[in-house]
């Protein structure tokens, strides 16, 4: 690879021999050109620049230390280059600290010649690495060099970006990994209270409040927890057929929905009836009570207030939560003068919920093919599982263009509250094995998708890739990268920007 200008030392001393004969001094040669070499371990990355290795010459190696876990540079530690193999023993070169962070410069006088075994070991506070850089040339003298270097071939030019570059800004890398994943769709869904699993508490006749149960917003009730007790207005002494024909069909009414609520519980227990039309029958059976006790309650004022007496204990009654849930709502006063149908309270069931999903209708079609779905939730990393289906709307939604689709979720343990948006993605096939990249490698390059693969150190090459399914934070790679490559995940638009530029930036290596 064409390498920038290093201001690397490459210092040959020559002995002049011969026998007492003088010699014409040769014109200097040109310096060959410098070599490099990238590896990765799990802990850092290595990249060295070097001039050609020659016996009795020093090369001063231009080591540049990455730590993978932060992409940063290594600030301190130190350094050796061993030679090993060959027919001698080997020949180790040492820099007892950076020239500056991540760079260390490390001067190698090699003593034999042939072919050796570069090895790179790092050794800092907490951390040690070693580099198996592959086989190097230590040639006998710097003709030797230069031979060797004309054979040499010229790769194709990449995209330079400096190490000083990437250690500055918020950059990172991954290796491409195979891996199968599960194509999914994404729709906006939101938490919603099952039908029956929710209900507004309301006052069945006018009257004043004398007591309201301290339950506070979000505060959980059981059904049939008395909430606020009401007294009825005083009637009017020639209201006394009235209210004996408000108690009649209060009582009428009671018996009929006795009769229903016990009808619902034959029907329901024969799985003939869902258990929502139970819930109704109760609740109308409430009210029906709640009604008769009120009238009875007028009629029992109308006749205290003729006996010169005032209304009991039994004048009031009682308003109770027809559902077990959560206050949602509280609009209650002790005090307060109210009006039949006025909503005091509104309790939710929160532990068993229904998770919609808004399903566009372009994605309609495939979206009944959906194996299982997952929920997520903006600031959580972590799925959620989305529970059972349970419909599917065949009815598209005028305004939004979208189809519901429901899921039963068990939400006792997960806590999420009612109401909330989240994210359902609807999980299909399972893919064959193929390349996955994250999606932040994936960077738009005027409408199609590219990624920056890191050749070398500093050097990074632009590939056009087709996208397959994504799942999560990954998606597959059908054309363009293959497993082992390594793509930049975090900084790629910076490459991008680097690769648009038609300069070749000044280098800041210490020698």
């Amino acid at each position: 690879m064409a390498l920038k200008r290093l201001c690397s030392v490459f210092v040959i001393s020559i002995a002049a021999a011969g026998c007492g004969r003088s010699a014409t001094p040769a014109a200097a040669p040109e310096e060959p050109e410098a070599l490099s070499v990238t590896r990765w371990t799990d802990k850092t990355e290595l990249f060295a620049e070097y001039p050609p290795l020659v016996v009795g010459g020093t090369s001063r190696f231009a080591i540049h230390l990455t730590r993978l876990d932060s992409f940063k540079a290594l600030a301190e530690g130190n350094v050796e280059v061993r030679l090993r193999g060959g027919a001698g023993q080997p020949e180790v070169f040492r820099a007892d600290a950076p020239s500056r962070p991540g760079i260390f410069g490390v001067d190698v006088k090699p003593a034999q010649a042939g072919k050796r075994e570069l090895v790179i070991v790092l050794k800092a506070k907490g951390l040690s690495d070693e580099h198996r850089a592959g086989e190097v040339d230590v040639h006998p003298d710097v003709e030797a060099a230069h031979a060797a270097a004309g054979g040499g071939g010229e790769n194709a030019p990449g995209i330079s970006f400096l190490k000083e570059q990437q250690w500055s800004l918020d950059f990172g890398t991954a290796v491409v990994k195979e891996q199968a994943v599960r194509e999914s769709i994404r729709v906006s869904a939101r938490l919603e209270a099952r039908p029956g699993g929710a209900a507004d508490v309301v006052a069945p006749i006018d009257g004043r409040l004398t007591r309201v149960v301290e339950v506070p917003l979000g505060a959980s009730v059981s059904r049939g927890q008395e909430l606020a007790r009401m007294l009825p207005p005083p009637s009017l002494p020639g209201d006394l057929p009235q209210l004996q024909r408000a108690r009649a069909e209060a009582q009428s009414a009671l018996a009929l929905a006795r009769r229903d609520r016990e009808r619902a519980e034959r029907l329901t227990t024969a799985g003939a009836a869902p258990e929502k039309r139970l819930d109704e029958a109760r609740s109308a059976e409430e009210q029906a009570k709640a009604r008769f006790a009120a009238a009875e309650a007028s009629l029992a004022q109308y006749n205290a207030a003729r006996a010169g007496g005032a209304a009991d204990a039994e004048g009031t009654f009682v308003v109770r939560a027809p559902v077990s849930g959560v206050i949602a709502r509280r609009d209650a006063t002790t005090g307060a003068n109210i009006s039949a149908g006025t909503v005091l309270f509104r309790v939710v069931d929160a532990s068993q919920v229904h998770v919609v999903g808004q399903v566009p209708e372009a994605e309609a079609a495939r979206a009944r093919l959906a194996r299982a779905a997952e929920i997520g939730i903006a600031g959580q990393p972590d799925r959620l599982p989305a529970g059972r289906l349970i419909s599917i709307g065949k009815v598209l939604e005028s305004p939004t263009r979208t189809l519901p689709m429901t899921f039963a979720l068990d939400n006792r343990t997960l806590g999420i509250p009612v109401g909330q948006a989240v994210f359902l993605h609807l999980l299909m096939d399972t893919t064959p094995l193929r390349p996955v990249v994250p999606v932040a490698a994936v960077v738009d390059d005027a409408g199609r998708p590219i990624v920056f693969v890191q050749r070398e150190g500093e050097t990074f090459e632009r590939r056009a890739v087709r996208l397959g399914p994504r799942s999560g934070d990954v998606v597959q790679i059908t054309e363009g990268v293959k497993p082992g490559d390594r793509v930049v995940t975090k900084g790629a638009y910076l490459v991008r920007l680097a690769s648009l530029s038609t300069s070749v930036p000044a280098h800041g290596h210490v020698h």
